[in-house]
């Protein structure tokens, strides 16, 4: 008896003295907590922050913007350029001139079976992403932005691109595909491809995957298991598992946190900022010094998509009026504590391109009422305005079920509107419907409330370009879910990516954001901070605050003392 207590007294000396080292050892698991289920975990299609953070673990694109907003590569050996050699001009056969940009694959890269990743996998998704049958998200990039993709070798190949563009060597949007197990089932039938690819069907096939991670369990609409990678050949990763839980109620995911449930809300897509002032308060006084609270203020846009190309919308007035009926001053201050300031168009304060002297849209009830008289909207005796054939005007608004802020932010628009005569209902979806068939398809009659998160200088092409709409023809491609069609956005759109020199190319920007807050192709909210709750003992986590998520650096993350 003696000796077991000498025993279990040496433990404990022992456990004193290396208290890292054995906590250390207990945190291999890594919960992490998000508010959205994607709705697809292949690379090409329906963009949602969820995938993202999950892919960023499992797999990468050739080209990324870094933490300190600098475009990167990712699985490439360097980005091209003239200085380098790899880039050059090269003259087309009907005399314009566009650019060769060659691109060489880090050595190591192996999908999750064992197949090394080659150019074959490159040149794969450059067959899906041109498909004018697939529906990828960003096709114009592959079928219009670039002429053809060559490999010299199992990891080089060259770009030609159609046009000189300013910056042509980030391809943030090119991942490579597993030709070996991929091909097939997307030439069966490219238009149905979406449905039967083997990250919708077989989410957990190793071959999927070249990331310190791969996706080893899908439980859908509840969470992601992802498990090391044995191919990687990177820095190991510290976690033996990490699981991305699905919480979509925001109350429900910071009781999981206080519970322990889950040990990290990702700031990407956790709570919004004024749930999380309050939060860290709640926190604090529950577990003083266990957690460390960043507010990391984003390239990310809360506006509301409004249906252009079907009445009442297509009245710019209507949307004037909307706008003006909003008091998004007050939502900033009650809600956000004023850190969230209101946006006037898509694009950040943030962003070195930003202009400021844009037409604003102050809460202005008078303005607003101005203008939907004269869109032929007349109010009648029970306060809500109607046509000239007895229409009632309504409003269906939508967001992510669930997010509280924003259910919140839905009753005081509805509130504000009513003032005005606009009877707004609400009509909420998870996340994984309403980003799915409802915002692909346009399935949506209203107004539908939610986020872009950008990249720096994103020339906003995928979400204003006329030929961006989804629709049948296209197999609902595009990002375009308002309709919003101008060809003088065309332009200026098409304009930004050749025409370089400073000044002009700024003049450019001044001339898009003008036009959006003219025609105000969606109606801009506020532009949002993240809040990301990271336990003390999690490090290396380090927030990006654009389209690029932390989780692309996840091989950095450990729980080491």
């Amino acid at each position: 008896m003696k000796m077991a207590k000498v025993f279990l007294g040496i433990l404990g000396i022992c456990a004193l003295l290396l208290p890292g080292r054995a906590f250390a050892e207990e945190h291999r698991e890594l919960k992490i907590g998000v508010s959205q289920f994607p709705s697809t975990l292949h690379p090409f299609f329906d963009e949602m922050v969820a995938k993202s953070l999950v892919l960023g673990a499992a797999l990468r694109p050739v080209t990324v913007h870094d933490a300190q907003w600098k475009s990167v590569c990712m699985l490439c050996t360097e980005l091209p350029t003239y200085d380098n050699g790899r880039a050059r001009k090269e003259a087309h056969k009907d005399g314009t001139t566009g650019i060769a940009a060659t691109y060489t694959l880090k050595e190591g890269l192996v999908w999750g079976d064992g197949k090394p990743v080659t150019t074959r996998d490159i040149l794969f998704a450059y067959d899906v992403g041109k498909n004018p049958k697939s529906g990828v998200g960003n096709g114009e990039f592959f079928s219009k932005d670039i002429v053809s993709v060559e490999a010299s070798d199992e990891r080089s190949f060259t770009i030609h691109f159609l046009k000189e563009k300013c910056d042509f060597a980030p391809i943030n949007d090119f991942y490579p595909l597993p030709e070996h197990l991929e091909r097939r089932i997307f030439e069966k039938d490219p238009e149905t491809y979406k449905a039967r690819t083997l990250y919708n069907t077989a989410p957990a096939t190793p071959g999927l995957y070249f990331g310190p991670y791969k996706i080893a369990r899908v439980e859908s609409g509840a969470s992601i298991t992802l498990e090391k990678n044995p191919e990687w050949k990177g820095p190991a990763p510290w976690f033996d598992k990490v699981l991305f839980r699905t919480v979509e109620n925001s109350a429900s995911l910071q009781a999981n946190l206080l519970s322990g449930d889950i040990d990290y809300i990702a700031g990407e897509l956790g709570i919004t900022l004024d749930e999380a002032i309050s939060f860290e308060k709640r926190l604090n006084g529950m577990h003083p010094g266990q957690y460390n609270t960043i507010y990391k203020p984003s390239l990310t846009y809360e506006h509301i998509d409004l249906s252009l190309d079907r009445k009442p919308f297509d009245d710019v007035r209507l949307r004037r009026a909307l706008l003006h009926g909003i008091n998004r001053q007050a939502l900033n201050e009650q809600l956000f504590g004023g850190k969230q300031p209101v946006a006037a168009t898509d694009v950040n304060p943030l962003d070195t391109v930003f202009a400021k002297d844009v037409r604003q849209y102050a809460y202005d009830p008078a303005a607003a009422e101005k203008l939907l008289d004269e869109a032929g909207w007349k109010k009648k005796e029970d306060g809500f305005r109607y046509d000239d054939k007895g229409e009632k005007l309504v409003v269906r608004l939508s967001t992510t079920a669930g997010n509280q802020s924003r259910e919140n932010i839905e009753v005081a628009i509805q509130s504000d509107w009513k003032k005005i005569g606009i009877d707004a209902k609400i009509d909420n979806q998870p996340a994984r419907v309403l980003f799915g068939d409802t915002m692909r398809k346009r399935k949506f009659e209203g107004g539908v409330m939610y986020a872009w998160m950008s990249a720096p200088q994103n020339i906003p092409k995928t979400t204003l370009y006329s030929s961006m709409v989804p629709e049948k023809a296209n197999n609902f491609a595009g990002q375009n879910y308002t309709g919003y069609r101008n060809p003088k956005m065309d332009k200026i759109i098409d304009d930004l990516d050749v025409i370089c020199a400073p000044d002009e190319n700024m003049a450019l920007w001044r001339d898009l954001q003008t036009l959006y807050a003219e025609e105000l192709p969606a109606l801009p909210l506020y532009y949002r901070a993240d809040s990301f709750f990271i336990p003390v003992w999690l490090k290396g986590v380090v927030p990006t605050g654009h389209l690029n998520p932390s989780t692309l650096w996840i091989e950095n993350w450990s729980a080491a003392p």
